[in-house]
């Protein structure tokens, strides 16, 4: 099956639903929280609760109700922590340090809102309070290892991390197709991967069907950061919700600089038919995935 139906109501209004959950979610576990000083709590809050599509989290319970037939309280909590080391990524990403923007998500940067201090110390607080919930709230031990272990390697010093060292590393030098793959794939595309693995653990998925979602979630990652790139570019500020056109201001590695934007486009489209190629041992059921790798490509904001 080739990625090239538009995305429909049906599916949108599926992935509101997911993202209604998963803020749900979020918000029962910081009303669990006391113990977080006021001042951090309105912070963390701030960021977490700004208008958000909650993709990642999403694609976690869309796995597990793909291979164990619901959503379950694991997927949830799965869902909820990888929220949170998302956009503690967000918060810390754009600091002054980093790439210095002033917009989120239609929004004030954290580090506007509040201070620099105190966004420094919400993105601390978001990852760790991630990993606590995981091994806290996840009924079996066994799987509460796997997914700290899954959500450790992609968001570590291996994963998003070495992508956004490496993306800060390549701002105004030359860069190639090998540069970008380096930087897109630790950057983005393993956050996916781990949100679709993170779900088909909950749902006690068999080994193979682990290794089909993992790829189909790099696949859609990976796609999902050259759009961005493209967007950057055409979009708006007022219409992206964050600044456009930082990217070629700050001389960063992106797929339109070296490739141009056609040629951007087609490479996007290649990622989402070979995602949707490792879904194919699913058949039907895994339809609504299928959506997801076309509006990841048609997307707009």
């Amino acid at each position: 099956m080739s990625a090239t139906k538009t995305t429909n109501d049906g599916f949108d209004a599926q992935l509101r639903k997911k993202a209604q959950l998963v803020n749900d979610t979020l918000q029962g576990i910081l009303a669990e929280q006391p113990d977080i000083d006021s001042d951090l709590k309105k912070a963390i809050m701030y960021t977490l609760e700004a208008p958000a599509k909650r993709i990642r989290s999403a694609l976690v319970l869309w796995c597990c109700e793909l291979v164990g037939g619901r959503v379950n309280r694991n997927a949830e909590m799965a869902a909820a922590a990888i929220e949170m080391v998302h956009t503690y990524s967000l918060i810390h990403d754009d600091l002054p340090a980093m790439d210095d923007d002033d917009l989120r998500r239609g929004l004030p940067t954290c580090h506007k809102a509040f201070d620099e201090a105190t966004a420094i110390l919400a993105g601390d607080a978001l990852l760790t309070l991630a990993f606590e919930i995981l091994s806290k709230e996840i009924d079996e031990p066994t799987i509460a290892v796997k997914l700290i272990s899954q959500l450790a390697e992609a968001a570590g010093p291996a994963g998003m991390i070495a992508g956004q060292m490496a993306d800060l590393k390549a701002e105004n030098t030359k860069s190639n197709t090998k540069l970008l793959q380096t930087i897109h794939t630790n950057k983005t595309a393993k956050m996916f991967r781990c949100a679709a693995a993170m779900g088909a653990i909950c749902g006690g998925a068999k080994k193979n069907e682990v290794g089909c979602l993992c790829e189909y979630g790099l696949k859609i990652g990976l796609g999902f950061q050259i759009a961005d790139d493209i967007l950057d570019v055409c979009g708006s500020s007022e219409h992206l919700g964050k600044t456009a056109g930082k990217d070629a201001k700050a001389g960063k590695a992106t797929y339109p600089a070296v490739f141009g934007m056609e040629k951007s486009r087609q490479m996007a489209k290649k990622l989402a038919d070979e995602a949707v190629e490792f879904l194919k041992p699913f058949g039907p059921k895994a339809d609504t995935l299928r959506q997801l790798a076309i509006a990841l490509l048609e997307r707009t904001r």
